[in-house]
């Protein structure tokens, strides 16, 4: 079961993820664009940029760094 602290992450991510386009998409058209691409392919690659920029990347795992300065030490 998922607990409610990763409810409301996950749901604010998802608002960040959709201002994020809404903006982009917005700025698109009104600067207008000179792509030669449709407007459907334009609107998913301002929500695959959006996508990057909102969502945190998780880690599965744990990183292990050894300290140089006891391994000189032994």
């Amino acid at each position: 079961m998922i607990d409610a602290q990763e409810l409301s992450r996950h749901f604010n991510e998802d608002e960040a993820v959709w201002r994020s386009y809404e903006h982009k998409r917005t700025l698109r058209r009104l600067l207008g664009s000179r792509s030669p691409l449709p407007e459907y392919i334009l609107d998913h690659l301002d929500w695959q940029a959006a996508e990057r920029e909102c969502r945190a990347v998780r880690a599965v795992g744990f990183f292990h760094h050894e300290d140089h300065e006891t391994k000189e030490a032994d």
